[in-house]
């Protein structure tokens, strides 16, 4: 039996999402002020998807507590489309864009960090905030891997989907250079639109392989779990 029930475990977590959110709004920064706002940076969105999935996945066991022993089947459709919302959300957006923001920040932070997150920045972002925003999204995101089995669409659907959502942000930064004739990240200032081209490729290509590992990892992790449990019958007969 677990330490924390996962339900507890995810509530905790909507409750740090939100209030990283809250507190980085409420930071007075120049960038929040200018074309796109918050929304222009990954990181931002990523805590908005985050936030919303475990929303979701809050959303999702109140109603299992809520219908629990009911024979409504109605209810019990809802349901099913609600915990499949979830999964989806899971495995195309929370874990391959959550894992790509933690990994893609602090490998570029520790080469040079000017080329992502200036220390001018220092001045406005605490580091316990900074944390909230790029380092405990990986362990949440593990941590309702181990606790919860996902049902994953099929890998050509997830792929696709995971392709279409970096296309999509990496056409808004062109699009924000072309309003305002500024990178939304310093790195791109300094590399060459060839360059360009084959960073965007690069991180597309890396955020699907996050999907299939986050895919991987959720069947490793379940079917392990079954094996166990077959173990443990098998022992139990002996």
């Amino acid at each position: 039996m677990a330490l924390i029930p996962c339900q507890v475990l995810r509530a905790a977590i909507l409750l740090s999402y939100l209030s990283v959110l809250c507190h980085y709004k409420a930071v007075e920064m120049p960038a929040h002020h200018t074309y796109g706002g918050s929304w222009k940076f990954l990181t931002f969105i990523d805590l908005v998807i985050q936030a919303v999935f475990f929303g979701i996945c809050v959303l999702s066991d109140l109603s299992c507590l809520l219908t629990k022993g009911s024979d409504n089947q109605e209810q019990e459709r809802q349901l099913k489309k609600l915990i499949s919302l979830r999964d989806w959300m899971m495995a195309v957006l929370a874990f391959p864009v959550g894992v790509f923001v933690v990994t893609m920040f602090w490998s570029l932070y520790m080469y040079d960090r000017e080329l992502v997150y200036p220390k001018l920045l220092d001045n406005f972002i605490p580091p316990w905030l900074n944390h909230g925003m790029h380092t405990t999204v990986l362990p949440f995101i593990l941590i309702e891997m181990r606790t919860t089995h996902h049902q994953y669409p099929s890998r050509n659907s997830g792929i696709a989907t995971v392709c279409g959502f970096s296309i999509c942000y990496i056409l808004w930064v062109y699009w924000i250079h072309h309003v305002t004739g500024v990178w939304v990240y310093p790195l791109l200032e300094y590399i060459s639109p060839l360059a360009k081209i084959v960073f965007f490729l690069l991180v597309t290509v890396l955020i699907t392989m996050f999907y299939i590992l986050g895919e991987k990892l959720n069947s490793y992790i379940w079917d392990l779990d079954k094996y166990n449990e077959a173990e443990e019958k098998q022992v139990k007969v002996d």
